[in-house]
């Protein structure tokens, strides 16, 4: 009988079934049987690739959320379209990060928090723990607040109580598990496609500069100590710390390769599945702040810098059917990306420390700072950036174990990153390690 993954057993903390579900899911057998022909050279064109497509489509919903929203609408609305650049280039950062850790769960059978459990000291992995849990909260208090904005802006909710609901949405997705992953990452996927299709209607609404756009996508540039925090907020909310603990988690075990070729294979095959996925995240975060430095900003609108601005503008300078594309796409993202972030924690625990807490109860820990802002009356948008910038200030806590383990001949075996890649991530990593220090320098002593 195949062990469950770790998110299987996430999931079925939820919804209890029973251990031979899995084996006899007509979707999930579907699937494996496709794979192995893929494998075995069985299958040809389209067929040979979508069974191993799915994972980075779960990750991709983490690199769309509610923070990308906040950071996105208010660098175009303050600085237009000046900081297109950092979002192309930290969707471009995406692609190889998510690719290392698909790779490492492909290459050992192991997602990250596992491998730095077994490979470095006791004090190392419980801070490392205690700094993903914190990420965590801070990528919770994103994807709460924002799905609580787009109940508020839909149907009147209060902040509040539309933080419960949101909070609580997060099971009606991941309970879709109970009839086959591929369930999940179907549902994952259609909201996906809600938030792609209301951003590409709303760029045809902004008639953006064309010529702007091609030209501050390739000439980097800043304006300021604020155009320093929200380039750090994009790549935060780009780069989430959180994801490539899980990506690492949904490649383990999904599709196993009995021998070094067939690991090859599949690693090509998610490549493929991460280009797509990313690029899709990519244009999705250059259409919001290009619509919002088309609208506002270019309109001497720079004031309209949060969210719920944001909708009050799109309702006054296109149209009340515009504004409610915009909502409902906040309100999908929210929802998706909350329920991603309850299974990269569980990861996170299970991995770290071998424990798995009900995951009601964590809900409820990670739902708490989410609720507090809403409760006391923070800005929403403002807290949105600020957890954004915290995400970014926990990407070398992923990201350079990662690099140190995908560079390990005895982790990878013949997986092992050949030395130019691990160049790259570590000249990514130091770059990233670089914008917060200066991020801090002018925040505390500029």
């Amino acid at each position: 009988m195949k062990p469950p993954s770790t998110i299987e057993a996430t999931v079925d903390e939820v919804l209890p079934r029973s251990p031979e579900v899995e084996d006899v899911l007509p979707g999930e057998a579907a699937v494996a049987a496709a794979a192995r022909r893929s494998l075995d050279g069985k299958a040809r064109g389209v067929s040979r690739i979508w069974p191993f497509l799915g994972p980075a489509f779960v990750a991709a919903v983490a690199y769309i959320d509610p923070g990308n929203f906040a950071t996105n609408i208010a660098a175009g609305s303050k600085f237009g379209y000046l900081l297109l650049w950092v979002v192309l280039g930290a969707n471009l950062i995406a692609m190889v990060v998510q690719t290392q850790s698909a790779k490492l769960g492909i290459a050992t059978g192991k997602n990250l928090a596992e491998l730095c459990r077994e490979r470095f000291s006791f004090p190392t992995s419980i801070g490392l723990w205690i700094q993903a849990e914190l990420v965590a909260m801070a990528c919770d208090i994103a994807e709460v607040v924002g799905a609580a904005l787009g109940l508020n802006l839909l149907f009147g909710i209060p902040l509040f109580p539309a933080g419960i609901i949101a909070g609580a949405g997060a099971f009606a997705i991941l309970a879709l598990q109970q009839y086959g992953y591929r369930r999940l990452e179907a549902g994952i996927t259609v909201l996906v496609g809600v938030v792609v299709v209301s951003f590409v209607t709303e760029l045809f609404n902004a008639n953006p500069d064309g010529g702007e756009v091609a030209s501050h996508l390739f000439v980097p540039g800043f304006s300021g100590t604020e155009s320093i925090l929200l380039a750090t907020g994009i790549i935060g909310a780009t780069v989430m710390p959180h994801v490539i603990y899980l990506h690492s988690a949904l490649t383990q075990k999904r599709i196993v390769g009995r021998n070094d070729d067939e690991r090859r294979r599949i690693l090509r095959f998610e490549k493929i599945d991460v280009v797509i996925a990313m690029s899709i995240a990519g244009v999705v975060n250059l259409s919001m702040m290009i619509v919002a430095a088309a609208l506002f900003h270019s309109s001497g609108l720079a004031g309209i810098d949060t969210i719920d601005g944001a909708y009050d503008g799109l309702r006054s300078l296109v149209s009340p059917s515009a504004a409610t594309i915009f909502g409902v796409a906040l309100l999908a993202s929210g929802f998706a990306s909350s329920s991603v972030g309850t299974m990269a924690g569980q990861v996170v625990m299970q991995g770290f420390i071998r424990r798995r807490i009900p995951i009601f109860v964590r809900r409820a820990i990670t739902l708490a700072p989410a609720l507090i802002v809403l409760a006391i009356g923070l800005d929403p948008t403002d807290a949105l950036v600020a957890s954004q910038v915290v995400l970014s200030f926990g990407i070398p806590f992923a990201l350079v174990p990662l690099v140190m383990l995908a560079s390990d001949r005895k982790v990878m075996g013949k997986l092992v990153n050949p030395r130019w890649l691990t160049a790259l991530a570590s000249t990514l990593a130091a770059l990233i390690i670089a914008l917060n220090i200066i991020l801090l320098q002018q925040v505390f002593f500029g």
